[in-house]
Protein backbone atom coordinates (compact mmCIF):
# COMPACT_ATOMS: atom_id res chain seq x y z
CA UNK A 1 0.00 0.00 0.00
CA UNK A 2 1.50 3.35 -1.00
CA UNK A 3 -1.39 5.50 0.19
CA UNK A 4 -2.46 5.79 3.85
CA UNK A 5 -5.20 3.42 4.97
CA UNK A 6 -6.84 3.77 8.39
CA UNK A 7 -8.63 0.98 10.25
CA UNK A 8 -10.78 2.26 13.11
CA UNK A 9 -11.00 -0.15 16.04
CA UNK A 10 -13.72 0.87 18.50
CA UNK A 11 -13.56 -0.56 22.01
CA UNK A 12 -16.85 -0.44 23.92
CA UNK A 13 -15.95 -0.95 27.56
CA UNK A 14 -19.00 0.07 29.58
CA UNK A 15 -22.78 0.13 29.97
CA UNK A 16 -22.91 3.90 29.33
CA UNK A 17 -20.54 3.63 26.37
CA UNK A 18 -22.83 1.07 24.76
CA UNK A 19 -25.99 3.05 25.49
CA UNK A 20 -24.75 6.51 24.53
CA UNK A 21 -21.41 6.32 22.75
CA UNK A 22 -22.21 3.65 20.18
CA UNK A 23 -25.26 5.44 18.66
CA UNK A 24 -23.29 8.69 18.52
CA UNK A 25 -20.36 7.02 16.78
CA UNK A 26 -22.69 5.30 14.31
CA UNK A 27 -24.13 8.68 13.35
CA UNK A 28 -20.65 10.18 12.92
CA UNK A 29 -19.38 7.28 10.84
CA UNK A 30 -22.49 7.37 8.66
CA UNK A 31 -21.86 11.04 7.92
CA UNK A 32 -18.40 10.12 6.62
CA UNK A 33 -19.46 6.85 4.98
CA UNK A 34 -16.83 4.99 7.00
CA UNK A 35 -17.07 1.37 8.18
CA UNK A 36 -15.32 0.38 11.40
CA UNK A 37 -14.79 -2.58 13.73
CA UNK A 38 -16.59 -2.49 17.10
CA UNK A 39 -15.55 -4.68 20.04
CA UNK A 40 -18.17 -5.14 22.75
CA UNK A 41 -17.94 -5.96 26.44
CA UNK A 42 -20.63 -8.59 26.80
CA UNK A 43 -21.09 -9.11 30.55
CA UNK A 44 -21.18 -7.00 33.74
CA UNK A 45 -19.89 -3.43 33.92
CA UNK A 46 -17.63 -3.57 36.97
CA UNK A 47 -15.88 -0.29 36.19
CA UNK A 48 -15.90 0.79 39.83
CA UNK A 49 -13.55 -2.06 40.74
CA UNK A 50 -10.84 -0.40 38.66
CA UNK A 51 -10.26 1.85 41.67
CA UNK A 52 -7.89 -0.81 43.04
CA UNK A 53 -5.45 0.14 40.25
CA UNK A 54 -4.58 3.23 42.31
CA UNK A 55 -2.73 0.85 44.63
CA UNK A 56 -1.41 -1.65 42.06
CA UNK A 57 -0.56 0.34 38.92
CA UNK A 58 1.92 3.18 38.93
CA UNK A 59 0.56 6.25 37.15
CA UNK A 60 -3.10 5.17 37.19
CA UNK A 61 -4.34 8.01 39.40
CA UNK A 62 -2.41 10.57 37.36
CA UNK A 63 -3.91 9.18 34.17
CA UNK A 64 -7.43 9.42 35.62
CA UNK A 65 -6.86 13.06 36.52
CA UNK A 66 -5.17 14.24 33.30
CA UNK A 67 -7.84 12.60 31.12
CA UNK A 68 -10.69 13.93 33.31
CA UNK A 69 -12.07 10.39 33.62
CA UNK A 70 -14.92 11.22 36.04
CA UNK A 71 -16.39 13.68 33.54
CA UNK A 72 -15.77 11.40 30.55
CA UNK A 73 -17.14 8.21 32.07
CA UNK A 74 -19.67 9.60 34.54
CA UNK A 75 -19.85 9.09 38.28
CA UNK A 76 -22.31 6.18 38.04
CA UNK A 77 -19.94 4.23 35.81
CA UNK A 78 -17.12 4.76 38.30
CA UNK A 79 -19.30 3.23 41.03
CA UNK A 80 -20.56 0.15 39.16
CA UNK A 81 -19.55 -3.06 40.87
CA UNK A 82 -18.83 -1.31 44.18
CA UNK A 83 -21.42 1.09 45.61
CA UNK A 84 -23.77 0.39 42.68
CA UNK A 85 -24.60 -3.05 41.27
CA UNK A 86 -22.86 -4.00 38.03
CA UNK A 87 -25.37 -3.76 35.14
CA UNK A 88 -25.26 -6.38 32.38
CA UNK A 89 -24.24 -4.72 29.13
CA UNK A 90 -25.23 -6.97 26.22
CA UNK A 91 -28.36 -8.13 27.99
CA UNK A 92 -29.44 -4.49 28.34
CA UNK A 93 -28.69 -3.22 24.83
CA UNK A 94 -29.00 -5.97 22.20
CA UNK A 95 -30.74 -3.61 19.77
CA UNK A 96 -27.93 -1.06 19.93
CA UNK A 97 -25.34 -3.75 19.41
CA UNK A 98 -27.26 -5.25 16.49
CA UNK A 99 -27.54 -1.81 14.92
CA UNK A 100 -23.77 -1.81 14.41
CA UNK A 101 -24.06 -4.77 12.03
CA UNK A 102 -27.19 -3.37 10.40
CA UNK A 103 -25.17 -0.26 9.53
CA UNK A 104 -22.56 -2.42 7.80
CA UNK A 105 -19.88 -2.37 10.49
CA UNK A 106 -18.01 -5.33 11.93
CA UNK A 107 -18.65 -6.57 15.49
CA UNK A 108 -16.36 -8.65 17.68
CA UNK A 109 -15.78 -9.65 21.30
CA UNK A 110 -13.97 -7.33 23.67
CA UNK A 111 -14.54 -9.43 26.78
CA UNK A 112 -17.04 -10.72 29.30
CA UNK A 113 -15.91 -8.65 32.33
CA UNK A 114 -13.56 -5.84 31.26
CA UNK A 115 -12.04 -5.01 34.64
CA UNK A 116 -11.63 -8.65 35.66
CA UNK A 117 -9.72 -9.53 32.47
CA UNK A 118 -7.63 -6.37 32.44
CA UNK A 119 -6.56 -6.62 36.07
CA UNK A 120 -6.42 -10.35 36.79
CA UNK A 121 -5.64 -12.27 33.57
CA UNK A 122 -2.04 -13.14 34.58
CA UNK A 123 -3.41 -15.02 37.59
CA UNK A 124 -6.27 -16.84 35.82
CA UNK A 125 -6.03 -20.63 35.65
CA UNK A 126 -6.49 -21.67 32.03
CA UNK A 127 -10.11 -22.87 32.62
CA UNK A 128 -11.03 -19.39 33.88
CA UNK A 129 -9.52 -17.77 30.79
CA UNK A 130 -11.50 -20.17 28.62
CA UNK A 131 -14.67 -19.51 30.62
CA UNK A 132 -14.37 -15.72 30.26
CA UNK A 133 -14.02 -15.94 26.49
CA UNK A 134 -16.59 -18.72 26.27
CA UNK A 135 -19.24 -16.73 28.12
CA UNK A 136 -18.55 -13.69 25.95
CA UNK A 137 -18.77 -15.82 22.81
CA UNK A 138 -22.05 -17.40 23.87
CA UNK A 139 -23.64 -14.04 24.62
CA UNK A 140 -22.30 -12.61 21.36
CA UNK A 141 -23.96 -15.41 19.40
CA UNK A 142 -27.22 -14.85 21.29
CA UNK A 143 -27.20 -11.15 20.43
CA UNK A 144 -26.03 -11.31 16.82
CA UNK A 145 -27.15 -14.73 15.67
CA UNK A 146 -23.70 -15.70 14.42
CA UNK A 147 -20.36 -16.68 15.92
CA UNK A 148 -17.75 -14.01 16.60
CA UNK A 149 -14.82 -14.06 14.20
CA UNK A 150 -12.55 -11.72 16.15
CA UNK A 151 -11.64 -10.63 19.68
CA UNK A 152 -9.70 -7.71 21.16
CA UNK A 153 -8.37 -8.02 24.70
CA UNK A 154 -9.17 -5.33 27.29
CA UNK A 155 -6.17 -3.11 27.88
CA UNK A 156 -4.16 -5.12 25.32
CA UNK A 157 -3.68 -7.73 28.05
CA UNK A 158 -2.80 -11.27 26.90
CA UNK A 159 -1.25 -14.46 28.18
CA UNK A 160 -0.12 -17.69 26.58
CA UNK A 161 -3.36 -19.23 27.81
CA UNK A 162 -5.52 -16.50 26.23
CA UNK A 163 -3.74 -16.89 22.89
CA UNK A 164 -4.21 -20.66 23.09
CA UNK A 165 -7.93 -20.29 23.80
CA UNK A 166 -8.28 -17.87 20.89
CA UNK A 167 -6.62 -20.42 18.60
CA UNK A 168 -9.13 -23.01 19.79
CA UNK A 169 -11.97 -20.64 18.88
CA UNK A 170 -10.77 -20.69 15.23
CA UNK A 171 -11.04 -16.93 14.91
CA UNK A 172 -10.14 -15.12 11.71
CA UNK A 173 -7.87 -12.70 13.58
CA UNK A 174 -7.47 -10.83 16.87
CA UNK A 175 -6.46 -7.28 17.77
CA UNK A 176 -4.92 -7.69 21.22
CA UNK A 177 -1.61 -5.93 20.74
CA UNK A 178 0.33 -2.79 20.00
CA UNK A 179 2.81 -2.76 17.15
CA UNK A 180 3.55 -1.78 13.57
CA UNK A 181 2.06 -4.40 11.22
CA UNK A 182 -0.06 -7.60 11.17
CA UNK A 183 1.73 -10.70 12.42
CA UNK A 184 1.44 -14.17 13.91
CA UNK A 185 2.41 -14.01 17.60
CA UNK A 186 5.29 -15.88 19.18
CA UNK A 187 5.15 -15.64 22.98
CA UNK A 188 7.92 -17.13 25.12
CA UNK A 189 9.06 -19.11 22.08
CA UNK A 190 5.61 -20.55 21.37
CA UNK A 191 3.94 -19.69 18.04
CA UNK A 192 0.19 -19.16 17.86
CA UNK A 193 -2.00 -19.49 14.78
CA UNK A 194 -4.38 -16.53 15.04
CA UNK A 195 -3.37 -13.43 13.12
CA UNK A 196 -2.79 -10.31 15.21
CA UNK A 197 -3.63 -6.87 13.79
CA UNK A 198 -2.02 -4.47 16.26
CA UNK A 199 -3.02 -0.93 17.11
CA UNK A 200 -0.33 1.30 15.62
CA UNK A 201 -1.26 4.72 17.07
CA UNK A 202 -1.45 5.82 20.71
CA UNK A 203 -4.95 6.21 22.11
CA UNK A 204 -6.44 9.54 23.14
CA UNK A 205 -6.25 8.74 26.84
CA UNK A 206 -2.54 7.94 26.51
CA UNK A 207 -1.52 11.27 25.01
CA UNK A 208 -3.88 13.90 26.43
CA UNK A 209 -2.15 15.91 29.14
CA UNK A 210 1.28 14.58 28.15
CA UNK A 211 4.02 16.60 26.41
CA UNK A 212 1.75 19.57 25.82
CA UNK A 213 -0.96 17.54 24.05
CA UNK A 214 -4.48 18.96 24.47
CA UNK A 215 -7.82 18.43 22.76
CA UNK A 216 -6.93 21.43 20.60
CA UNK A 217 -3.76 19.94 19.14
CA UNK A 218 -4.08 16.16 19.56
CA UNK A 219 -5.15 15.75 15.94
CA UNK A 220 -1.92 17.42 14.83
CA UNK A 221 -0.18 14.50 16.51
CA UNK A 222 -2.34 11.93 14.73
CA UNK A 223 -1.80 13.55 11.32
CA UNK A 224 1.94 13.45 11.97
CA UNK A 225 1.67 9.68 12.60
CA UNK A 226 -0.26 8.96 9.39
CA UNK A 227 1.97 6.87 7.14
CA UNK A 228 1.60 5.06 3.81
CA UNK A 229 0.05 1.64 4.28
CA UNK A 230 -1.95 0.46 7.27
CA UNK A 231 -2.62 2.66 10.30
CA UNK A 232 -4.75 1.14 13.09
CA UNK A 233 -6.39 3.61 15.47
CA UNK A 234 -8.21 2.43 18.59
CA UNK A 235 -10.89 4.76 19.91
CA UNK A 236 -13.32 4.31 22.78
CA UNK A 237 -17.09 4.69 22.74
CA UNK A 238 -16.82 6.43 26.11
CA UNK A 239 -14.40 9.12 24.87
CA UNK A 240 -14.63 9.69 21.10
CA UNK A 241 -18.31 8.77 21.36
CA UNK A 242 -18.74 11.11 24.33
CA UNK A 243 -17.03 14.31 25.44
CA UNK A 244 -14.40 14.04 22.70
CA UNK A 245 -16.79 13.40 19.80
CA UNK A 246 -16.14 16.83 18.23
CA UNK A 247 -12.40 16.13 18.33
CA UNK A 248 -13.01 12.79 16.62
CA UNK A 249 -15.12 14.44 13.89
CA UNK A 250 -12.29 16.90 13.27
CA UNK A 251 -9.81 14.01 13.00
CA UNK A 252 -11.94 12.25 10.38
CA UNK A 253 -12.21 15.46 8.36
CA UNK A 254 -8.46 15.95 8.44
CA UNK A 255 -7.69 12.33 7.58
CA UNK A 256 -10.04 12.48 4.60
CA UNK A 257 -8.40 15.72 3.46
CA UNK A 258 -5.00 14.02 3.71
CA UNK A 259 -6.16 11.34 1.27
CA UNK A 260 -6.61 8.50 3.75
CA UNK A 261 -9.06 5.71 2.98
CA UNK A 262 -10.75 3.54 5.60
CA UNK A 263 -11.06 -0.23 6.02
CA UNK A 264 -12.37 -2.65 8.62
CA UNK A 265 -10.02 -5.00 10.41
CA UNK A 266 -11.70 -7.93 8.67
CA UNK A 267 -10.82 -6.42 5.29
CA UNK A 268 -7.25 -5.99 6.51
CA UNK A 269 -7.06 -9.60 7.69
CA UNK A 270 -8.30 -10.90 4.35
CA UNK A 271 -5.50 -9.06 2.57
CA UNK A 272 -2.59 -10.00 4.81
CA UNK A 273 -3.35 -13.35 6.50
CA UNK A 274 -1.38 -15.36 3.94
CA UNK A 275 1.75 -13.19 4.02
CA UNK A 276 1.99 -11.85 7.58
CA UNK A 277 5.28 -12.72 9.30
CA UNK A 278 5.84 -14.14 12.76
CA UNK A 279 6.78 -11.63 15.47
CA UNK A 280 7.58 -11.90 19.14
CA UNK A 281 4.83 -10.71 21.47
CA UNK A 282 5.49 -9.76 25.08
CA UNK A 283 3.91 -7.76 27.86
CA UNK A 284 5.69 -4.44 28.45
CA UNK A 285 5.27 -0.76 29.21
CA UNK A 286 4.05 1.95 26.84
CA UNK A 287 4.12 5.70 27.51
CA UNK A 288 0.83 7.01 28.88
CA UNK A 289 -0.49 3.65 30.09
CA UNK A 290 -0.69 2.38 33.65
CA UNK A 291 0.31 -1.27 33.52
CA UNK A 292 1.79 -3.54 30.88
CA UNK A 293 0.35 -4.15 27.41
CA UNK A 294 1.04 -6.74 24.71
CA UNK A 295 3.73 -5.31 22.43
CA UNK A 296 4.94 -6.63 19.09
CA UNK A 297 8.73 -6.91 18.99
CA UNK A 298 10.20 -6.74 15.49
Amino acid sequence: MSTPVVALKIDVDTYAGTRDGVPRLLAILQDFNIKATFYFSMGPDNSGKAIRRIFTRKGFLRKMLRTKAPAAYGIKTLLYGTLLPAPMIAESFPDIMQSVVRHGHEAGIHCWDHVKWHDLLPWFPKPVTAMELGRAGSRFETVFGFRARSTAAPGWTVSEDSLEVQDAMTLDYCSDSRGSHPFYPVMNGRRFNTLQIPTTWPTMDEVLGENGITVDNVNDLYLSLLKPGLNVHTIHAELEGGLLSATFVDLLKRLAAAGASFVTLAETAALCAATAPDSALEMGELPGRAGDVAIQRV
